[in-house]
């Protein structure tokens, strides 16, 4: 697919394909994941191309309406009513994903649950703070156990205990749907995905296992970052020099 900005050109003939587990989406600033992401959660349209997803065409309105009820979203600048208890938000969103009403309240006790935030299911979203917020996210993705979720900059905020929680969260929900991370943080992708996606000026420019993209960077020094990040940076570079690694082509 291709999805263009005005005159400017996100991504460029785009052609991947995902299953289940957990995918994560690299790249630089820039480069076209929020894009992507934003076209798989069905909020823009690509300019060109075609986009299936859970065997309906996204560009037919009656096959995208339905795909959306089985959709978990959380887009990089989240908006809510911080009025709202915890509760009360994530119960609206699973009332807007057309969950039952009479396993409504199961569901968002066992979403806030997943995220850590029990204790604070009653309290005001306007009274939490950033990294709580960023967990109020991901609770409303998951509250209708997705067959798709799609998260663009889900640890931003949360600190490094709550990554390493929410990466097993991540690993758990990636045996029953098919999970797409965007996100600038490689070792997120090296703890969490089965898969990584390397995007860089709106095309693919590596695409393999964490451990094939470590495998890149493992002749590197130490100081210079783990594996992973120096398998990152190669990849990148060879892209850019027009010579993509084996793994990228």
């Amino acid at each position: 697919m291709t999805v263009r900005h005005r005159r400017t050109t996100a991504l460029d003939a785009v052609d991947l394909d995902f299953g289940p587990g957990v995918h994560g989406l690299l790249g630089p600033n820039g480069a076209g994941k929020t894009s992507l992401i934003r076209v798989l959660a069905t909020v823009s349209a690509p300019a060109a191309g075609r986009v299936e997803m859970l065997g309906s065409d996204l560009g037919r309105h009656r096959e995208r309406s339905a795909v959306r009820r089985e959709l978990g979203y959380l887009p990089q600048e989240f908006g809510y009513y911080p009025g709202f208890t915890v509760r009360e938000f994530v119960a609206y969103v699973a009332w807007l994903k057309e969950v039952p009403a009479a396993v409504t309240p199961a569901a968002v006790e066992r979403a806030v649950a997943r995220v850590g935030l029990t204790d604070r299911i009653d309290a005001k979203v306007k009274t939490l703070s950033g990294g709580m917020i960023r967990r109020v996210g991901i609770a409303q993705a998951i509250v209708n156990d997705p067959r798709v979720l799609l998260l663009d900059e889900p640890t931003a905020g949360l600190d490094p205990e709550q990554r390493v929680e929410f990466r097993a969260l991540l690993r758990d929900l990636g045996k029953a749907a098919t999970v797409i991370v965007s996100t600038h943080l490689v070792e997120d992708v090296a703890a969490a995905c089965t898969d990584v996606t390397l995007i860089e000026a709106g095309r693919v420019a590596y695409r393999g296992t964490p451990q094939s993209l470590a495998a890149l960077g493992a002749d590197g020094h130490e100081a210079d970052g783990n594996a992973t990040e120096r398998g990152y940076t190669a990849a990148l570079r060879g892209h850019r020099a027009g010579t993509p690694t084996e793994a990228g082509r």
